[in-house]
């Protein structure tokens, strides 16, 4: 497995979550994972505004792109669109249960149609040089999870997809939230272990439910690869543990505060373009997680940042309550 370095770590693409300055801010914490777009829609990068969409820092690199869509024409346009751009990967999303895809009939929706997006797997791959990956589920609604996920494997992987990343979860399509469909259906990782099995050639990532360094790396006895949401988002600090644990290297920074710091010149460069200051700020609130002034770190961040004129002065007042039990005092008297 250790052939599939590209996709032993990564970070999920979350809608709202991880645009340009979130994956800037990340990949401060690591220089190894790869990160990812939040889903871009075929229609959005065909006549969108594409570099307010697809615009990206060369920092960001290794870094894919994630698209929506189900028109193997569309999707190859756009694919080419995204490689000249510079993303050193194309991914289909197969994998979200959102009412917006479900109209759209992408998302999840195509795990009911394997051969289709087969077809779109063999046209993206047609029209661009870089790796072409699908994310999927393990099955939808009442499909039962092996048969649907092997058998939409079988056909996407011989269409030519470089890789799957899956999450573990079946998606429920009715009755269940976006949000529900995160955590109540159960997570199967033996399913998707027995299918790294089954596709001994081809990378497999693994993603759901994985929230401590120890479950990820523990993983890596069964897949090549997994890839972290909310966990990476809500609690960035084990992002600096990424480098150390799953490639042997050392961390970008020591501690958190380092990493914020060398953030300060982003976040001054994009203030004088007019970028307001709360659109990257909100993207370092779980920074300090579970340390003595984490709460009142991130209530003044939430609070001053959103407000006229605010600046850097913003983020260094709200650092300065980090290891303060004081600050601490505050926020709850502030309650």
């Amino acid at each position: 497995m250790k052939q599939y370095q590209a996709y032993r770590f990564s970070v999920a693409p979350m809608m709202d979550w991880t645009d340009r300055h979130c994956r800037s801010f990340h990949r401060l914490l690591t220089r190894r994972a790869r990160l990812y777009t939040e889903m871009v829609t075929t229609g959005a990068v065909l006549h969108g505004q594409r570099d307010r969409l697809l615009g990206f820092d060369a920092a960001e690199h290794p870094l894919a792109a994630q698209l929506g869509g189900s028109d193997p024409a569309d999707l190859a346009a756009a694919a080419r669109i995204c490689a000249d751009f510079g993303y050193d990967e194309i991914n289909l999303n197969a994998g979200c249960p959102s009412k917006r895809v479900q109209n759209g009939a992408f998302g999840a929706c195509l795990m009911r149609e394997p051969e289709l997006v087969g077809d779109c797997v063999a046209a993206m791959k047609a029209a661009v040089s870089a790796p072409v990956t699908v994310k999927c589920r393990i099955g939808v609604d009442e499909q039962e999870p092996r048969e649907a996920l092997f058998a939409f494997a079988e056909t996407v992987l011989g269409a030519g997809a470089d890789a799957l990343i899956v999450h573990a979860r079946k998606a429920w399509l009715e009755g269940l939230s976006p949000k529900d469909n995160r955590h109540i259906p159960p997570l199967d990782y033996a399913l998707v272990h027995e299918l790294k099995r089954r596709f001994p050639d081809t990378p497999i990532a693994i993603n759901g439910g994985l929230d401590t360094i120890d479950a990820m790396r523990a993983q890596l006895d069964h897949v090549d690869g997994v890839m972290i949401g909310r966990a990476a988002y809500q609690d960035p600090a084990l992002l600096l543990e990424v480098d150390p644990v799953f490639f042997g290297e050392d961390a970008p920074f020591s501690e958190m505060a380092q990493a914020i710091e060398a953030f300060t010149p982003y976040i001054a460069a994009r203030l004088t373009e007019g970028v307001p200051l709360n659109a990257m700020v909100r993207h370092l609130l779980g920074a300090f997680n579970g340390r003595p002034g984490a709460r009142a770190f991130r209530r003044h961040l939430a609070t001053e940042s959103v407000k006229p004129g605010a600046g850097l002065e913003v983020l260094r007042a709200a650092l300065a309550l980090i290891g303060s039990r004081a600050g601490e005092d505050q926020a709850e008297a502030a309650e």
